[in-house]
């Protein structure tokens, strides 16, 4: 008796020390773990969403986050611990308990349902040295439901749309933009906030993340009970999206390179005399002339003689400018003498890397073109004040930011070790888009609020929303195989919070089209005919319309003339656009203020249909919208493209083919299946034929229309004819209402 006594003592005793081990803080709890030598920090910042920091037991960590604004919140919270000595919090809408002998997390609504639960970590905490400094590897496991869908982790090329059963680092490169953030079907998202490389991985047994580097385990648990609602908490800790400029959705046209101001001015003389839709005109690189003087943010090129002139014939022919600026300088520039004298610039290998043009590089004669540090604010001070003095002030109206992630070839570990302002360039390497874009952005909006911030971007991580910013896929080959990955590229990016997306239309590197008539003549190619017309219809349906690659001039009016198919498909799609532009500034407006999305995977409004849970092939465009691209070839023959590694496409430039040119009917008509999702009615945009939802249709496709569809109770405000978007008013629209049909 006395011993069972003893016992039951020692049981209460252990229930009463690990009930008592934990701190009430204003904005959550702090727990020791003594078992797992590890030490808890749970952070409310709403009744959705909170931080989880671990650290190993005893340790101090203070930890700012790049990519939240947010801070934690008093938040309607009940602290309890159960009977078997855990934790418990709940908030208006979350269970979470926190297992005090595991310090294992699980993640349920209010009412019960479980959402997510951790998995006990082994390793957790293993010790690194990172640039002379002991640290960590952390790693976080998760538990989900194998039937789950999980989706985002930014823009990946992998052609996935959902995030399942796979292993990717997770590093910024030229064509992928990370994010380590997921979403699932069951309405809550994680995001782990950390910079460095990172290890995604989904089996059946882990979800999980391990970074390079990091001082804690530092995520973000966030419940919106759907997709927008998890966007909304996203945003609501990253920061929203402001609206952007109206001409920026109208066409724009682009390509490697215009060599001179007349040929950037002729260009858009040449679309106003034809009536051809177009609001910007997008200048490449080497205005500043040569490889030395890499972005002298200075028009040092003797054709360029006159930029100002440049600028205002731009302007006067009703059309805006885009210039490319880097995140690297010339050893002639002021801004590397500059940057270099306070000890700004970075020492990795990075593009170009031969003061010479041409290629493959001329190593003989190095570039010593450097990276600078843009997570430190001199230095991005620096780079503005010669941005503004050099082309801002001349009246430039949008940034092209390329080369973000940043270009750096045969990478060494010696360039990780390299001490940013932030820490070990190692440990911050994948937040360079959000610093650099961010700081041009907050330096325009300080100066002045006349012009809206318009950034087109070739990387991004999450919380660069909140800039201006919209992100392409890099220099993505020109195949049908790279096409039909961009469709779960740009949803999945989507899916991270950050809306603003494009691609190349056409894709880059379009080399291979070329034949033996000789170099450029892809434009006479009806292989890649095909291609652009396909690509460009489905550029209609992203938040940013831009024609550009290599190889291959991309002007609509070298791709024949009124009255025939490429050449009119390619009007018609750019005239779609304007037609659909109140549309598109309305979901805008929708995507400011009410965390709205352009392009929408099709689970986020069709949920209950499991058919559109892996659908990468079709998505939402807006509230009402069904986009249906046409992804494989159906004139011509799918020519393979070889894939190629970041800038290896250079390579390719001279290369020609011998495939002789085609002759092809694009006047024939053709068939495709497509599905329409359960739960709606669809009305065929182009015959007025109503559909129920929840089928496979075969369609009858033709060259100059995109397959498109408009869910039934729409009503769809069609724009004038115009030739830029602000020429005509917006006060008498014309409307097409699509109504729900009793059969």
């Amino acid at each position: 008796m006395k011993r069972e006594l003893i016992f039951t003592f020692c049981c209460l005793l252990t229930t009463l020390v690990w009930s008592q081990e934990y701190q009430r803080t204003e904005t959550g709890i702090k727990a020791s773990i003594f078992g797992k030598k590890i030490d808890v920090e749970v952070q409310w910042f709403n009744a959705n969403s909170l931080r989880v920091l671990k650290m190993p037991h005893g340790q101090s960590v203070d930890k700012k986050s790049l990519s939240v604004i947010a801070r934690p919140e008093k938040t309607a919270l009940k602290v309890s611990t159960s009977e078997d000595g855990n934790i418990v919090m709940k908030s208006r809408l979350l269970t979470v308990k926190l297992d005090t002998k595991t310090g294992v997390l699980i993640y349920e609504t209010r009412n019960g349902m479980p959402l997510l639960k951790e998995l006990e970590n082994v390793k957790a905490f293993i010790p690194v040295n990172d640039a002379g400094r002991a640290t960590y590897s952390v790693y976080q496991s998760f538990k989900t439901d194998k039937d789950e869908g999980l989706y985002g982790l930014g823009q990946l090329q992998n052609g996935q749309m959902m995030q399942r059963g796979i292993e990717k680092y997770l590093v910024q490169g030229n064509t992928e933009d990370v994010s380590p953030v997921f979403q699932s079907t069951k309405g809550y998202g994680v995001f782990w906030d950390n910079y460095a490389g990172t290890m995604y991985v989904d089996n059946e047994e882990e979800t999980s993340f391990r970074s390079d580097v990091g001082d804690c385990i530092d995520y973000y648990f966030m419940y919106g009970g759907s997709a927008d609602g998890v966007i909304a908490q996203i945003r609501l800790l990253t920061g929203s999206v402001p609206m952007m400029p109206l001409w920026s959705y109208g066409f724009m046209q682009s390509k490697e390179r215009y060599k001179s101001q007349d040929e950037v001015v002729s260009v858009v003389k040449k679309y106003r005399e034809l009536g051809i839709p177009l609001d910007c005109i997008i200048q490449d690189w080497q205005y500043w002339g040569s490889n030395y003087l890499w972005n002298a943010m200075e028009f040092l090129n003797y054709e360029y003689r006159d930029p100002k002139r440049m600028i205002d014939e731009v302007h006067g022919l009703n059309a805006h400018m885009m210039i490319s600026i880097w995140s690297s300088f010339g050893p002639k520039t002021k801004p590397f003498k500059e940057l270099e004298k306070e000890g700004l610039l970075m020492d990795m290998a990075t593009w170009p890397e031969s003061g010479v043009e041409g290629w493959p590089p001329n190593f003989d004669y190095p570039s010593g073109v450097k990276v600078y540090d843009p997570y430190h604010p001199k230095a991005r001070d620096i780079y503005w004040n010669y941005l503004n003095k050099g082309i801002f002030q001349l009246g430039m109206d949008g940034w092209w930011m390329d080369s973000t992630e940043p270009d750096h070839f045969n990478p060494k570990d010696s360039d990780f070790d390299r001490q940013t302002y932030s820490g070990s360039f190692r440990s911050v390497r994948n937040a360079f888009p959000l610093v650099t874009v961010g700081g041009v952005s907050d330096h325009q909006r300080a100066l002045t609020r006349d012009k809206r911030v318009i950034i087109l971007t070739r990387s991004g991580f999450l919380g660069q929303q909140r800039y201006g910013s919209n992100v392409w896929t890099g220099d993505v080959g020109s195949s049908w195989d790279m096409f039909r990955r961009q469709i779960t590229a740009g949803l999945n990016f989507s899916l991270t919070g950050m809306p603003h997306w494009n691609t190349d239309l056409g894709g880059f590197f379009a080399g291979s089209y070329n034949n033996s008539l000789g170099g450029g003549t892809a434009t006479k190619n009806p292989m890649f005919h095909e291609l652009y017309v396909r690509w460009a219809q489905f550029g209609v349906f992203c938040p940013m319309m831009r024609s550009h690659g290599a190889d291959a001039p991309r002007e609509i009016f070298l791709y024949g003339k009124a009255g025939e198919p490429v050449y009119d498909a390619l009007v018609d799609a750019i005239k779609l656009r304007y037609s659909l532009m109140p549309y598109i500034y309305s979901t805008s407006w929708e995507v400011s203020h009410r965390n709205s999305t352009f392009m929408r995977a099709l689970f986020m409004d069709f949920l209950s249909d499991p058919k559109t849970w892996n659908m990468g092939s079709e998505y939402m465009f807006g509230s009402s919208f069904l986009v249906a691209p046409v992804l494989h070839a159906q004139y011509t023959p799918e020519q393979a493209q070889q894939i190629l590694k970041e800038n290896e496409g250079w390579g390719c430039k001279a290369q020609e083919s011998d495939i002789p040119l085609l002759s092809v009917d694009f006047t024939q008509s053709k068939e495709m299946e497509l599905y329409l999702p359960a739960g709606s009615q669809w009305y065929d945009f182009w015959t007025n034929e109503v559909a129920e939802g929840g089928q496979k249709l075969k369609v009858t496709t033709v060259f100059n229309r995109i397959p498109l569809y408009v869910r039934a109770g729409s009503i769809v405000p069609l724009g004038p004819d115009v030739q830029y978007v602000t020429e005509k008013k917006w006060d008498n629209l014309a409307q097409r209402k699509f109504l729900v049909v009793k059969f």
